[in-house]
């Protein structure tokens, strides 16, 4: 079979998703569905033609139609009957592929973004964060805490001096107390604060745990 995939690569210029040549086995496909699904992403017509299939990719009938089978039960494939005019076709459906492939996008591009944010605190702190502090930093995303208001809790912890999580635990449930969700709102309520209190000399002085405004 990965004769055969090379063959079908070098006979043309074929459109293939790079997420779908690296991430094939994360969708649970082996080589011989990869092939075909190569195959259909650069035809021109996706209604269901098993003969033609067969005679394009040089398999038997009967593969064909036990590998759609198979990638239907896998939720990377669909058929639909669509009527045009008079005459009702079957049609093969990528988008379940397409909604799989933009899944694994977004799981990897959170998965760098969480690696950043911990490279962040371990630089900020000079040290390896604990296991648990690991899983506290994970809490905080899971409580829709965005990472710009982690890295901007974690900055006002370090002006402060303090390099203890769970100092910045309860900076961000005072903020969230107070509605705050961005950064600029951060500034906003410091900004509001101060023009109801006397003016310090250092802005980050602040401490927002005693702001019981």
């Amino acid at each position: 079979m990965t004769e055969k995939l090379i063959k079908l690569l070098k006979e043309k210029n074929f459109v293939l998703p790079q997420v779908l040549f690296y991430k094939y086995k994360d969708l649970n496909l082996n080589l011989e569905e990869l092939y075909f699904i190569i195959y259909l992403l650069n035809i021109n017509s996706l209604v269901f033609n098993p003969k033609q299939f067969s005679n394009d990719l040089n398999m038997d009938m009967a593969s064909i139609l036990e590998m759609v089978t198979t990638l239907t039960s896998k939720d990377i494939l669909s058929l639909e009957m669509i009527k045009e005019g008079n005459i009702r076709n079957e049609y093969l459906k990528l988008d379940k592929l397409y909604n799989k492939l933009a899944f694994i996008l977004i799981n990897e591009e959170d998965k760098e973004k969480i690696t950043s944010l911990f490279d962040v605190f371990e630089k900020e702190f000079g040290r390896t964060l604990s296991p648990i502090e690991y899983e506290l930093i994970n809490g905080w995303l899971d409580n829709e805490f965005s990472e710009e208001l982690v890295l901007k809790a974690l900055k006002e912890a370090v002006y402060n001096g303090v390099s203890n999580l769970r100092y910045i635990d309860k900076i961000l449930y005072e903020w969230k107390k107070k509605g705050i969700k961005t950064a600029k709102d951060v500034e906003m309520n410091r900004t509001k604060f101060q023009n109801k209190k006397e003016e310090r000399p250092e802005v980050f002085s602040y401490d927002w745990l005693n702001d019981n405004e």
